[in-house]
This record gives structure tokens, sequence and C-alpha cells, in this order.
């Protein structure tokens, strides 16, 4: 309901106020904009609001400042003006400022050509002291360093009683377009016009932005097309196209306009040296590099709703009906689901879950026996290597008589090698195994678990699909049979 309720109140935003429509139309009329101005991180107040209003009152946007009027302030002390209010309110009210908000600022914009900058100023201020209705200090500022003429109106977070803050209400933004268009009317000037959805203008939609590796490999495909004789020859081609070429033991090659080298081995499989050099002298064939787009796996069919065990937990009627037409859908696929894998019966998929099940375990046993196998060799080696590095640490102490001095000295090696010696003595082994066939075992059993991954995730997803299936069709025709039996009784 959250969700829908969100839709509906952009839809009639989208509908009612131009200031929160998504389509990008070309600005031929009064348009406004409600910013609040937050303090920077690592500046004070102070230095923020200086920025700010310097930047409004910029001697090269506002005609030398002939362009800016204020209230309750100075335009040449109104950071300092609005930071006194500030402490004021504190020393009135007892109340330090929770939020970073320091003042606020309305932004707006005419028609190109409809309005005089002197006129867009007294429209700016005529918003602003009606907006605050004369009880914040602001400027108004207005550039003409655009196309369209635009004020920007800063008004003091801080009430000029400093006794209360300005409070950023629900659909400010919505309100001080309407006040613009409004005051707009009386002054003669164009307001948004709101179009239907289906006559605004869509946004332009740009091909994807090349990188420089896709546009490097474009250009060796294009060196390779041509077939040249040797690799040498390959370079030279890559440098006639623009490209600064390293040669060393990786080579690397930079665009004219790139910052740093691109070696070849990084720019996929096909277009490494070893690969390229193989393609030059015919003993391979070239692959062009293709993106590979992510394939999102689609889920077949979900599982059914129950929709009594809902209804007795609160849900409405028109929840009841809507999981009815979900249920109908979703009964749809799986049907669709058993045609494909020609499932005919209850018993078949019976059986067809438990040959499916069985399978999985199995699957899932042999990964976690070559793991615990893994884990053993890995402890193994590890001892091994503690008991021949610390062997002859032991050897000085057994030759000491066991001294236990010697043992406060070595106690960490000591430890160890009797730690070895006692894994080897409980795994019964009489000659230990070398360090290297260790490794090797290790790394065939790493390749096997890897190996066995897929077909047990395979195994795994049909499992759940049929379990799944099941539970849908045992769910439906047990709801068809209450529907029915209903039906009888009546």
């Amino acid at each position: 309901m959250v969700q829908r309720l969100d839709c509906r109140i952009i839809k009639f935003l989208c509908r009612h106020c131009a200031a929160f429509s998504f389509c990008r139309e070309v600005v031929k009329l009064a348009a406004t904009r409600l910013i609040a101005l937050h303090k920077n991180k690592g500046k004070s107040v102070a230095a923020c609001l200086k920025s700010r209003t310097d930047y409004a009152q910029n001697p090269d946007k506002t005609q030398q400042g002939e362009l800016v009027s204020s209230y309750e302030c100075s335009p040449l002390t109104v950071d300092e003006e609005f930071m006194l209010s500030k402490r004021q309110y504190e020393l009135v009210t007892g109340r330090r400022q929770k939020s970073d908000v320091i003042a606020y600022q309305i932004r707006q914009s005419f028609k190109p050509g409809e309005i005089t900058a002197e006129e867009a100023n007294k429209v700016g201020y005529e918003l602003a002291m009606r907006f605050t209705k004369g009880k914040y200090a602001f400027i108004v500022a207005t550039h003409t360093d655009r196309e369209h003429i635009h004020n920007h109106i800063i008004y003091n977070s801080t009430a000029l009683d400093s006794t209360r803050k300005f409070r950023d209400f629900l659909l400010s933004g919505l309100a001080v377009q309407r006040l613009s268009d409004l005051i707009c009317l009386e002054h003669q000037l164009s307001v948004i016009e709101i179009k239907p959805y289906r006559e605004r203008q869509k946004r332009t939609l740009y091909p994807p932005k090349e990188s420089n590796r896709d546009r490097l490999c474009g250009v060796i495909d294009t060196i390779l097309a041509e077939k040249p004789k040797d690799y040498e020859v390959f370079l030279q081609g890559l440098e006639q196209q623009g490209y600064e070429v390293k040669r060393g033991k990786y080579t690397s090659v930079k665009g004219a306009r790139q910052k740093r080298f691109i070696r070849f081995r990084t720019l996929g499989a096909g277009y490494s040296e070893e690969e390229l050099k193989a393609v030059i002298s015919g003993e391979a064939e070239h692959h062009s590099r293709q993106k590979q787009k992510r394939i999102v796996p689609e889920q077949k069919f979900q599982m059914l709703v129950d929709i009594q065990a809902k209804l007795a937990e609160g849900k409405s009627m028109g929840y009841a009906r809507w999981a009815k037409r979900y249920n109908l859908k979703e009964m749809s696929k799986t049907l669709i689901f058993l045609q494909e894998n020609k499932i005919g019966s209850i018993e078949e998929m019976q059986e067809r879950i438990d040959a499916a099940t069985a399978r999985y375990h199995e699957l899932g046993d042999s990964i976690k026996a070559t793991e615990t196998r893994m884990t053993e060799i890995a402890v193994l080696r590890t001892h091994i290597v503690n008991y021949a590095r610390t062997h002859p640490v032991y050897d000085a102490y057994r030759k000491a008589g066991y001294s236990k001095r010697f043992l406060d000295t070595h106690r960490e090696e000591i430890t160890l090698h009797k730690a070895a010696k006692t894994a080897f003595d409980e795994a019964g082994l009489k000659k230990l195994p070398k360090a290297k066939d260790l490794s090797i075992e290790y790394a065939e059993l790493l390749k096997k678990k890897k190996e066995a991954y897929p077909d047990y995730r395979k195994a795994r997803d049909e499992m759940q699909e049929l379990m799944k299936a099941q539970k849908n069709v045992e769910m439906f025709f047990a709801e068809e049979k209450s529907t029915t039996e209903k039906e009888q009784a009546r």
C-alpha cells in the first residue's frame, strides 16, 4: 500500500506541479526550485554563509552589484547579519541549532527575452517577501550570465525576532512554484503549461560511451584484419593510429588522451601478447572482443499464496482478490513446467523428486568428503612443516636430558614438535608423506571440488523446482476441493 500511495502522490504531482515534473522540457517559462543550504564539512557556518552569498552577489553576473536587492540586511554584510541573528537565537531561546541547515535558496528562472533584469529582480523580491511574509531577512541577486535571466534568493533560516527557525514544510517547493506562478500572472509573464504525459518530450537515449579498452580492441581488430607480417609491424600499426607503445616484459600502449598505459594481457581473452603473435603467425584465429551481458535467470514460477491463512491473519478481501489472480498465473506457469518436464501424474512427480533428492545428497556428500580430506591435508602439511622445523631443537632438548631450563627457553618449538608427533600417532602414520605429494593431492581435490559444484547447484535447483511444483499442485487441488464442497453444501 505504501508503494501504491507513493505512485499516486508522484502522479498527482506530475499532473499538477511542473516543479516535480520528470520530463525534460526546454525552459520557456518561469521555473522555481527551493534548496536548503547546508554547512559544509570542515568549514564554519560563517565561512559557508560567506561563500554562498558571495557567489550570489558575483559582480560579473549581477552587473557589478546593481541587480542585488535586500530586505532587513545589507548586501555587503549579509553573512555577518545572518550569523548575528543565529547567536541572538541561542541567547533568547537557550537552544542550539541541531540541523546543519544555515539558510535557504530559491532559484527562479524566466523565459529568455521575456523580462528585463530589473523587472526580474522586482519579481524575485516580491516572491521572497510574500513567501517569507516579511519575517526573515533575504537578498535577491539577479544573474544575467546565461541565456535565461534567473534570480538567486537567499533568506536566513532564523527569523528576524530570533525566536524561531524556518520550518521547511512538506511540499514547500510546490508552494513556491504556485506563488511564483501567481506573481508571474500578475506581471503578465508566462507560467508553466501542464502537458499530458503523452505529449511530454521524452528523454534522449544516447549510445553507451566507448571505453579506452574497447576502442583499443577495435583498433587491434582493424590492424589484424590487414594481416601484418610480424609482431613488430603490428606495433608500428598501433603507433600510426596515435598510440604510444612501451616495449618490455609486458607490451603496453597509451592513447592520445589516456593517463595510463594498458597492457595487452589485461584486455581479455584473445588479446594477450602470446595470442596476438599466434594470430599474426597464422597458428590461431582471432575472435573480436564482445561485451558479455549479464543474464539474470528468470524464475519459472513461485509458490502459491495460502489465501485462507492470510485472511485468518487479518488480510482484506482486496488482498484475497489479488491472491486469486496471482495463484492462477503461478499455477499456469507450474503447468507449463510440468509439461516441459513430461510429468503427467503425481506418482511420476514423486519419482522425479526422489531421484533429484538422491542426486543432490550424493553430490553434497561427495563435496563434503572432498572438503574433509582437503582440511586433513592442510593440517597434516602444517604439522609436517612444524615437525621438520623444530626437529633440531627437540633433539637438543633430548640430549640435554629434558632440562627444564632448556624447556623454558624453547617452549614454543618443543610444544609444536610434540603436537605434530601426537597428530602423526593418531593418524597411524609410520612414514611421513612428502609435502610435495600432499600439495599435488590438495590441488587435485580442489579441482575436483570446483568441477562438482555446477552439477551440485543444478541438482539443487532441479530438486527445489520439483518440490515447489508438487507443493503448488497439492495446494491447488486442496483449494479446488474446498470450493467444490462449499458449492455442494449450498
